[in-house]
């Protein structure tokens, strides 16, 4: 059975199917690449819990980053960010994102139980 969360009319944000979630990608406010990627990962971590998942079930991670020269910035929060033990399977890549002022995107899948 496929279970939708908040749908709308071009995506739901979260698609849950077989104990796998997936959300919808994340962007975050925010005028650096740090700021961005901080609101973003608390969106995204929004989104697990709602999706009775976490952080330590991320099972892969594809993150667009405006300019590869910000690569090690968006690296320092992430770092921070995934637990010890716990880091997804990641891609990483340059993208012209949805809006000139994104710096960065997450797109999570994730275990939930």
């Amino acid at each position: 059975m496929i279970q939708r969360q908040e749908i709308g009319q071009r995506m739901s944000k979260i698609v849950k199917h077989n104990g796998t979630a997936y959300l919808c990608g994340q962007v975050g406010a925010g005028e650096t690449v740090t700021e961005q990627t901080q609101d973003c990962l608390a969106r995204v971590d929004a989104l697990l819990k709602q999706a009775g998942s976490s952080r330590e079930q991320i099972l892969q991670a594809i993150i667009w980053v405006a300019d590869m020269a910000d690569f090690a910035e968006m690296n320092a929060v992430w770092d921070a960010w995934v637990p010890e033990g716990h880091a997804p399977a990641r891609a990483c890549g340059e993208a012209k994102l949805a809006r000139p002022e994104l710096k960065v995107e997450v797109i999570v899948t994730a275990a939930y139980s």
